[in-house]
């Protein structure tokens, strides 16, 4: 991790990230990239360097009706791969829309006026935009967030895309109308936003907490010597670790661990393992107060 140079700088959450996908019938499979009058653009952002990507328009009547079937079928195998993947990470998308405007007409992935902070963001985040086997990833420390990217997987890889100061970003919401509920959508302070596909409930439960202080993220060095070797215990029984585990705080003083693994099921998603455990790493259950852990 060559950019992670400050030794006061500690990672405490670390997920995949692309633009995210619709879900409702007019809007399946597509995305647009708007401004606040709701145009569309897709071309100002190519002029300003963005390689040329898909151009969508909304479902008609006809092919929303047999796009109903065929989302019907679709939900019930999202639902059942859901429960494959990790019977903690259930969710097929198809409760009811929390912001119709942009997730039923509409599907809007930037929101952005000329000039503001989403229209930073890096292109290779759009999957349709970026080469195949390129992996684009949300990172947030202590001290800033950035978006990366690698070829080969993996912080250590992984090359700096764009980075923002924390006081950057107004609101984190998790969006739970998506795949997997797997959507989050951050608001920069000049309130432009984008919506992104995190690849696990959790990652986007988690985001929001952490913004909103329901949790605390702490680095691995703070764990106790109890918590430091129940974490070890834990991950030995992983299969493979390509993303470091994350350690949440909760308002009981339970600490909750997270270690998010690849899919074998379905590609761009992620089983998540959790563990919960006191501060002598004595493993514990949920306890009164704190927010439910998928």
């Amino acid at each position: 991790m060559d950019w992670l140079t400050d030794p006061e700088e500690d990672v405490l959450i670390h997920c995949a990230a692309t633009f995210a996908t619709g879900m409702a019938p007019a809007v399946s499979g597509r995305r647009w990239f708007r401004d606040t009058e709701r145009n569309d653009i897709q071309g100002e952002l190519v002029g300003a360097g963005w390689p040329p990507g898909p151009t969508y328009a909304p479902r008609t009547t006809g092919n929303k009706a047999s796009r109903r079937v065929g989302s019907a079928l679709a939900s019930a195998l999202s639902l059942v791969t859901s429960l494959v993947l990790n019977e903690n990470n259930v969710g097929s998308g198809d409760g009811k829309p929390e912001d119709p405007e942009n997730e039923v007409d509409d599907f809007p992935v930037m929101w952005a006026a000329p000039g503001t902070l989403a229209r930073t963001l890096p292109w290779q985040l759009d999957p349709a935009r970026r080469p195949k086997g390129y992996t684009t990833d949300l990172v947030v420390t202590n001290h800033r967030l950035l978006f990366v990217g690698s070829e080969l997987g993996g912080l250590e890889h992984a090359d700096v895309l764009s980075e923002f100061p924390l006081d950057a970003l107004a609101d984190v919401r998790h969006m739970r109308f998506s795949t997997l509920e797997a959507d989050l959508r951050l608001t920069f302070a000049d309130r432009s936003w984008v919506r992104l596909f995190t690849g696990a409930r959790n990652s986007a439960e988690r985001l929001e907490q952490m913004h909103g202080g329901t949790v605390r993220m702490l680095p691995a060095s703070a764990l106790t010597p109890g918590q430091q070797r129940e974490a070890a215990r834990f991950c030995a029984g992983m299969p493979q670790m390509p993303y470091r585990p994350t350690y949440a705080l909760l308002p009981s003083g339970t600490l909750l661990m997270e270690v998010r693994s690849p899919s074998k099921f379905a590609a761009g998603c992620f089983d998540v393992a959790v563990n919960l455990m006191d501060e002598t790493g004595v493993r514990v259950g949920p306890q009164p107060g704190d927010p439910s852990v998928p």
